[in-house]
């Protein structure tokens, strides 16, 4: 067995999408011959936009877990905010107009940099450098948050060990990067974190073309190959579950946050077409998670507000069981620049799910390529009307015959044990 320190902020009882990859690495590096330690913050002290004690129940018995201390600013914040929770990435589920947000992200782009998590660095690091005694012969680091890889980029000067950097997102590319009002100074120092930790690094893993495409551009340093695209996944053991398609209505299900940069006017609008027209059929958009009140008001303005169920924030085994009972699936991508790259992990999950999928976003995002590489649905650009013709037809299947399901296979290459078998590929190639 070939031993590893894995690092990862994001662990359960987290919530979200972001704990699912580490969670899933470590779940099948054993059966790679790859024994991982993970270090990780502790839960007392972590703050954490979503939490779901349930995941508790996928991780590794076998597995050795070091929590850590942390100093954790938005613990403060959420002290001082009225509604008292931790804010997601880019603060996408707050009021961004309200003077006391403006402040709290113009003070997180400046002095937390590149993020909020940072004080967290130094006590993964001891911690990092304390676990050396069991001999560990690759570094891990998994981001976001971003400050995860300036306690790898400690550990590779200090230790030397060959070093694996995992961006899961854009750095100073991320969509909501400009929301923090950087000064000129914070934008050098972030940039020169995100350059040394691409040049310092062995091996980058992304998680898109795109976005590999990106980290190229930042640094003439390094080579194309260096950086790996190994893609977010889904576990077949969550999907080990009664499936069933409703039949007494048309269930569209949209899984995870939806902000106001999510444009969905076109599809609402066809919606709206097709509620009047069909009649007999009652139709149900359903959101399993977080909705912003901006995307609750298009709604409301199409007179969809009757034909919606909202769900709110539930556990990852229930939010797959959500889409298990549906008759489609619904994926919107933000409207913003440079947003070809953005894979949510949940599409993973959606084409396993194998219900036809609607993507709304740019014509060649990647997210439409893994849909048309699985045959699993189509691609529609934001203000693309034809959405109307594609849920129509899915409809009047529908009437036919109410399971919708996806015949192929083509998805199981993205199986999160797959998915692990090429990491630990390249932690072989580099030890």
């Amino acid at each position: 067995m070939k031993k590893i320190l894995f690092l990862s902020y994001y662990w359960p009882p987290s919530g979200g999408a972001g704990v699912q990859r580490a969670l899933k690495f470590m779940k099948y590096f054993r059966e790679f011959k790859i024994d991982p330690t993970l270090i990780t913050v502790d839960e007392k002290v972590a703050s954490y936009p979503l939490r779901d004690d349930s995941l508790l129940d996928d991780v590794d018995k076998d597995l050795k877990v070091i929590k850590t201390k942390s100093f954790e600013p938005l613990s403060w914040y959420k002290r001082l905010n009225k509604k008292k929770e931790i804010p997601y990435a880019g603060f996408v589920n707050i009021n961004k107009d309200k003077p006391f947000q403006k402040l709290s992200r113009f003070i997180r782009g400046n002095l937390f940099i590149p993020d909020a998590r940072v004080g967290w660095v130094k006590y993964a690091t001891k911690a990092a450098i304390n676990a050396l005694k069991d001999d560990p012969e690759v570094i891990i680091t998994t981001s976001p948050p971003h400050s995860s890889q300036l306690a790898g980029l400690k550990l590779k000067k200090k230790t030397g060990l060959p070093w694996i950097a995992d961006l899961r997102d854009p750095w100073t590319d991320i969509f909501y990067y400009k929301d923090f009002y950087h000064l000129p100074f914070a934008k050098r120092k972030d940039a020169n974190y995100e350059r040394e930790v691409l040049e310092n690094a062995d091996r980058i893993i992304v998680t898109s073309q795109a976005t590999k495409e990106l980290y190229l551009t930042k640094t003439d340093k390094i080579k194309a190959d260096k950086i790996s695209v190994i893609p977010n996944g889904y576990d077949e053991a969550d999907f080990d579950m009664p499936t069933s398609f409703p039949d007494k209505e048309f269930v569209i299900t949209y899984s995870g946050t939806i902000a106001d940069l999510y444009d969905i006017d076109a599809f609402l609008k066809s919606l709206k077409v097709l509620k009047d027209e069909f009649t007999d059929v009652p139709i149900k958009l359903r959101f399993v998670g977080k909705v912003s009140e901006g995307i609750k008001q298009k709604i409301k303005e199409n007179d969809l507000l009757e034909n919606c169920e909202f769900t709110g924030y539930v556990s990852h085994k229930e939010a797959v069981a959500y889409l298990l009972r549906s008759s489609i699936l619904l994926i919107v991508i933000p409207k913003i620049e440079n947003n070809e790259g953005i894979v949510p992990g949940k599409i993973f999950e959606y084409l396993a799910a194998k219900r036809p999928v609607v993507c709304i976003g740019p014509e060649n995002c990647n997210v439409g390529e893994f849909i048309t590489e699985c045959e699993s649905g189509s691609t529609f650009d934001y203000g693309n009307n034809n959405v109307e013709t594609y849920l129509r037809e899915q409809i009047l299947k529908w009437k036919e015959n109410p399971s919708l399901q996806i015949e192929n296979d083509k998805h199981l290459k993205y199986s999160r044990r797959m998915l692990t078998g090429k990491l630990a590929q390249i932690i072989n190639e580099i030890s």
